[in-house]
């Protein structure tokens, strides 16, 4: 599978992965307490709708459009869509939905390793105190920047899948991160095309990993064909206090928005 952000963004996956990510950076904001963001693939931090990439398939359409076009959204949903409409000119990444939130005694460090996306991530995001950008491997960036000084906070990993052993590197990569930094919270984005595979994934994380973790799965589209992106899922390793609670208000509420003609399913574990 090939996800590159400029050509997807905007989509059902999108709306799925950054209206958690706003619930999880709320969840820090309860104690006055610093915490850090670590994002491994931040990508461009923004996306024009109206280019070209974009434009290829329009897949906006069917996700952050039709969020916009709700009369009585949720109040999570209601966050999201004000840092979607703090700039109508794009689409923002999941980094700018976590800046939108930050406090002057919180942090965030971003990697991305394709020297185009970094260069307009450090365009977008350098010149903040706040915000170290680096032009770096996302597995690599596990090791550098964790543990934080902070003791509190999130990693966000959503890889473009683009090899096919992403879900064995994962697996590989997490028990390790999570041995340098225990009290983190770790957010993993993955595609759902092959329920077995997913399965098989989230299975292993449950045998490797001593901590809970919370399962969180938005599909649109039947399950039962390889050839498109038909859902996908959000892997929360060690999450907040009462976050269950916050997804089951907010998942089954996008699949009745999102899903085409009550195709796919949802479920949250």
């Amino acid at each position: 599978m090939n996800y590159r952000h400029a050509y997807h963004a905007g989509n059902f996956a999108d709306v799925f992965k950054h209206s958690i990510i706003v619930a999880l950076t709320q969840s820090f904001l309860q104690k006055d307490s610093a915490f850090c963001y670590l994002d491994t693939h931040s990508g461009a931090g923004r996306y024009d709708l109206s280019s070209k990439a974009a434009q290829v398939n329009k897949e906006f359409k069917d996700g952050v459009e039709k969020i916009l076009a709700q009369p009585n959204p949720p109040e999570c949903i209601k966050d999201y869509l004000h840092c979607v409409q703090k700039n109508p000119a794009y689409y923002p990444g999941s980094p700018l939905f976590v800046k939108e939130f930050l406090r002057p005694q919180d942090r965030m460090i971003l990697s991305e390793l394709h020297p185009e996306e970094y260069f307009l991530l450090k365009k977008t995001l350098g010149f903040h105190k706040q915000i170290a950008v680096h032009c770096q491997d996302a597995y690599q960036s596990l090791k550098a920047y964790l543990p934080p000084k902070e003791r509190r906070g999130f990693v966000l990993i959503d890889p473009p899948f683009e090899k096919q052993n992403e879900f064995e590197s994962l697996a590989k990569a997490l028990p390790q991160a999570i041995q340098r930094w225990e009290t983190g919270v770790y957010a993993v984005w993955y595609p759902i095309k092959n329920r077995a595979v997913t399965e098989r994934f989230i299975n292993t994380l449950k045998a490797k990993i001593n901590q809970q973790i919370l399962v969180a799965e938005l599909s649109i589209y039947a399950e039962d064909t390889e050839f498109q992106l038909n859902g996908c899922g959000m892997a929360i390793i060690n999450p907040p206090w009462q976050f269950e609670k916050k997804l089951n208000d907010l998942v089954p509420w996008l699949w009745k928005t999102l899903s085409m003609n009550q195709q796919g399913r949802f479920q949250v574990v």
